[in-house]
């Protein structure tokens, strides 16, 4: 797969990314008790996490500056499996099928296996865009809870596994990673994601990648069209479709595509077309419907060409399954802050995250990088999230996430819990 190009310059229509508010969050870290119970070693993890502030922060830019698309992370796999080991976890870089995931384990000073209370990290860029998604943040305040509990593991019984998840935004990387067995015997699996609000709960869409490939016949556009079949008719058909299927869909049910390949030459009747689509829906049971129909859509439009048409399913995210117990630690700590988070945001995307939460007890919850209203995927959220703002939020996101893994290790009956909930919610 070829890397794409940097990100280039903002057209002229799309501002740069508004100016942030001032904030100094590392100093609120610094002189702000933390939420109870066990708040002496929470203050710890918040010393440990402001002390390599400037190691934490640089990894986020260095990610930033240096974007790389789905399953290509190389760079910035490597930088972080480097983090995390310089600070005593044991790294394993590749781990399982994916080249660019990494698993490290730090074990406790008390000893013994559990619990194992997963920490993850995204760092997969958007092709052509960048970090749009803002996973620079994610990757480094990953690390950054992962530093903050190495300074308290002494305290520790059981594992601190921190897990490098590539491929987020496009092939769902850490199905690979549960298929690899790597979320098995995790207690449960903590992650952040940078957003325009702050919110402990969120919902996901269940999503599917699809590459739709038409295959006609070519021929010269001019002299004896008759004689070709046109793939690219049949690609512009099931766009067609899909536009008016749009109109009978429901509310919370998405479906687009991009083309990838249209023809070589205007005057060649193009005998190979190539589209890539997303569907997506809160519903499981709506969503399968929606593949169902997805497929009938493009045997359609291949039989009113003429030509063959082949649709491969890709990269299943699932909805999120919130564990309210993690829930309920996460936002406890995060209002010691003063932070007042609001509710799930209505605008929905997805994310593998979703995969994990019905495997393990999981939690995914937002902080705002930027001002309410500026789009997730798209140039303004991009710059944000290499603003000081962002740098901040890195900083608070890593010192929550570790203080609510802390919070775990030190009371097993809220593991037990947490277990106790997602096993009801399973049913």
């Amino acid at each position: 797969m070829t890397r794409p190009a940097r990100p280039a310059a903002a057209p002229l229509l799309e501002r740069a990314a508004p100016a942030a508010p001032e904030v100094h969050m590392s100093r609120l870290l610094q002189t702000t008790p933390p939420a109870a119970p066990h708040a002496e070693g929470k203050a710890r993890i918040a010393a440990a996490i402001d002390a390599a502030r400037d190691e934490i922060l640089d990894l986020s830019h260095r990610i930033h500056a240096d974007p790389e698309p789905a399953f290509e992370e190389s760079r910035a796999a490597a930088r972080v499996a480097e983090a995390i080991a310089r600070h005593g976890y044991v790294v394993e870089h590749p781990v399982g099928s994916l080249a660019t995931a990494v698993r490290g384990v730090l074990a406790g000073g008390r000893g013994g296996d559990r619990p194992r209370i997963g920490i993850l990290a995204e760092y997969d860029a958007l092709p052509g865009l960048g970090h749009g998604c803002g996973h620079n943040s994610m990757a480094a305040s990953g690390v950054g809870a992962a530093i903050g509990l190495a300074a308290v593991r002494d305290e520790l019984a059981g594992e601190v596994v921190f897990l490098g998840t590539p491929a987020e935004e496009r092939g769902s990387g850490k199905q690979y990673m549960i298929d690899d067995g790597l979320f098995s015997g995790l207690d449960a699996a903590l992650l952040y994601h940078p957003s325009d609000k702050d919110h402990v709960r969120i919902g996901l869409l269940a999503s599917v990648d699809i590459d739709v490939t038409f295959t006609g016949r070519a021929s010269h556009a001019a002299s004896d069209p008759w004689m070709g079949l046109n793939a690219l008719d049949a690609l512009v058909l099931l766009f067609s479709s899909i536009g008016l299927w749009r109109q009978q869909l429901r509310p919370d049910a998405r479906v687009h595509g991009i083309v990838l390949e249209g023809g070589t030459a205007a005057n060649i009747i193009p005998e190979r077309a190539v589209g890539r689509f997303m569907i997506r829906s809160t519903d499981q049971a709506y969503f399968d419907e929606m593949r169902d129909r997805f497929v009938a859509l493009v045997e359609a439009a291949a039989l009113a060409t003429g030509t063959r048409g082949e649709a491969v399913f890709t990269g299943g995210s699932m909805t999120m399954n919130d564990n309210p117990v993690l829930v309920d630690l996460f936002d406890r700590n995060l209002r010691a802050y003063g932070v007042e988070p609001g509710p799930p945001d209505p605008n929905l995307g997805s994310s593998d995250m979703g995969n994990v939460s019905w495997v393990v007890p999981a939690i995914h919850p937002c902080l705002a990088i930027c001002d309410a209203g500026t789009p997730g995927h798209s140039i303004l959220f991009r710059d944000a999230a290499a603003t000081p703002r962002a740098d901040e939020v890195t900083l608070l996101a890593a010192t929550v996430v570790a203080q609510t893994a802390y919070d775990l290790f030190r009371d097993p009956a809220s593991v037990d819990a947490a277990w106790r909930a997602f096993d009801a919610s399973r049913r």
